[in-house]
């Protein structure tokens, strides 16, 4: 146990004092506006570090945190591991709003009565409410709230449970989001942090509340804490993004110090048409990854919308250049699984050449350190793979990868469901878990379809080893090293809310670290066949004027 007043950020890392003041807090609720690349999920597992390695949390209580995506959840729960520890970070439970609503209608789905009742196991579905045996995802919630409200015992086990909250990214918290949080927290004495950017608000087609900090401050009598610093960016795309901010925050202009140095590439790329982009994107791809030495999943291609109409002209050539790139609108849902991230990286160990990385992951989430103090685990765990990969030597003779399944189903077995259980709280049904990894072996057979090459195919599944594709809306919560803005066009940036396009564009430019490019052309061909799609394009006058403010280069 340390002392409050000796606590100090693990690992060396330094909060500015604001963030120090939020990570500290003992008494009251914090909200804390932060832009992007300022270090909120760090923040989080430094306060997390500070409450339960000083007792502020004190045992058993646990600390409850709540984002909006399955990959931010898990990652937000991994940072905490590893600055705390895990003994202390199994006292974290990160999940999204949705993951909790399915816990609260788990533990206390007894309460549900007539057209809401639910049998033990019911499934949750994309489509298709079918009570008792299943609900859809849009449901989880609002019964959730029903149970709250006809069994107030329920928010009394929650409230029993933990003695601290954190909401990650609350500026695109909904109504019936935020009611959830406040029937379980206000009012409570619980210290409740919450975390976001009102300039990266891009999800008020999806109900996200306006002044939600304001009415968070107000309902919770929260401590309302602003930090401006962006260790992601280089100094020349600081300067940038500040000249969206003057227009979408003014609030938060960053102040001249912290713009200070030249650092940073922006590039203005304008094509006549898809098809030239495409082949000049390609090559450029293919010199970051082959000479620069830029690592794959570091370079991002982000559209505003429909990614595979966008970049279907790139894809084809990036195949032709030999170039592994995963969709990520397709792919992110799946790959974010932690279970998919152990079966990729169990098949790279065997059938790889040398996969230190995949190696490393993998021992790291089925062998958790404190039940290997002496090595025993790991010892056994090599010697295993050591056999299945003379097990896959057949396979890599005659490339046919028969027996991965087979191979896999030994692994998963030894493994255990107990081990594999552990890798989320939704694997706790082993009928869930069982469709997910049905669902991965499937992903990967398509894959495979295509490119008979396993670990080629494996690539469209790993972290590490793909070129990234995906909408500005998924990117939310991502860096990459290189970013390009394809299509910043009048036809792709468009909408009734204009702030929350200019809030879309925003985030899309700071993703970035290094290097930002932004494409257009004059003409697109509808190759996804897309209804209403236009041929003649026209370039975003206002967006591109902001980046040719900062442009470095001309080409």
């Amino acid at each position: 146990m340390i002392e409050v007043e000796a606590w100090k950020p693990s690992d060396g890392i330094v909060l500015e004092p604001n963030a120090e003041i939020a990570a500290k807090e003992q008494q009251r609720c914090v909200a804390l506006t932060a832009g992007p690349g300022s270090g909120k999920s760090e923040l989080l597992a430094q306060r997390a570090d500070f409450l339960l390695t000083t007792g502020v949390c004190r045992y058993p209580k646990r600390i409850l945190a709540i984002a909006f995506k399955v990959d931010a959840s898990n990652n937000l729960k991994e940072r905490v591991r590893r600055r705390c520890g895990a003994a202390y970070a199994g006292r974290f439970d990160s999940y999204t709003f949705h993951g909790l609503a399915k816990r609260i209608i788990e533990r206390f789905r007894p309460v549900l009565a007539g057209d809401d009742a639910l049998n033990p196991g019911f499934k949750v579905v994309a489509k298709g409410k079918a009570h008792p045996v299943q609900t859809e995802f849009k449901e989880l919630i609002p019964l959730a709230i029903k149970i709250l409200d006809a069994y107030p015992a329920a928010i009394n086990a929650v409230r029993q449970t933990y003695s601290d909250v954190f909401l990650d990214e609350f500026q695109d918290c909904t109504d019936e989001q935020y009611e959830l949080v406040t029937r379980l927290f206000k009012g409570s004495g619980r210290r409740v942090t919450a975390v976001g950017d009102v300039k990266q608000k891009i999800m008020g087609w999806a109900g996200a509340l306006e002044g939600i900090f304001a009415e968070f401050v107000d309902d919770f009598e929260a401590e309302h804490l602003n930090i401006y610093r962006n260790f992601r960016s280089l100094p020349h795309l600081l300067k940038l993004q500040n000249e969206i901010i003057k227009v979408l925050d003014p609030d938060s202009e960053m102040p001249a110090h912290l713009l200070a140095g030249e650092g940073g590439e922006v590039h203005v790329l304008p094509y006549a048409d898809c098809e030239e982009e495409a082949s000049d994107l390609a090559e450029r791809i293919s010199h970051w990854v082959n000479v620069e030495g830029i690592a794959p999943a570091k370079i991002a291609i982000l559209t505003r919308i429909q990614p595979e109409a966008y970049c279907m002209r790139l894809t084809a050539e990036l195949d032709a250049w030999g170039i592994s790139y995963r969709n990520e609108n397709k792919a992110q849902d799946i790959s974010t699984e932690p279970i998919a991230q152990v079966i990729v990286d169990y098949l790279l160990c065997i059938y790889g050449l040398r996969e230190p990385k995949a190696w490393t992951r993998l021992t790291r989430r089925i062998i958790p350190v404190e039940d290997d103090a002496e090595g025993k685990l790991k010892t056994n765990w090599s010697r295993y793979i050591k056999e299945a990969r003379k097990s896959a030597s057949a396979d890599l003779a005659t490339k046919t990868f028969a027996q991965r399944w087979t191979l896999l189903e030994e692994f998963l077995a030894m493994a255990g469901p107990t081990q594999l259980a552990g890798l989320s709280h939704d694997y706790e049904s082993r009928e869930h878990l069982r469709e997910l990894i049905e669902d991965v072996k499937k992903y990967i057979d398509e894959a495979l379809a295509k490119e008979p090459d396993l670990l080629k195919a494996l690539a469209q599944l790993s972290d590490d080893q793909s070129i990234r594709i995906l909408t500005v809306h998924k990117s939310k919560g991502l860096e990459f090293d290189t970013v390009v803005l394809l299509g910043v066009e009048d036809q792709a940036y468009f909408g009734k809310d204009h702030h929350e396009v200019q809030c879309t564009f925003f985030v899309g430019v700071s993703r970035a670290e290094r290097r930002l490019v932004v494409t257009t052309a004059r003409r697109r061909e509808n190759l996804g066949q897309v209804n209403y799609w236009k041929l003649p394009r026209t370039a975003q006058a206002e967006f591109l004027g902001y980046v040719n403010l900062w442009r470095t280069h001309s080409n």
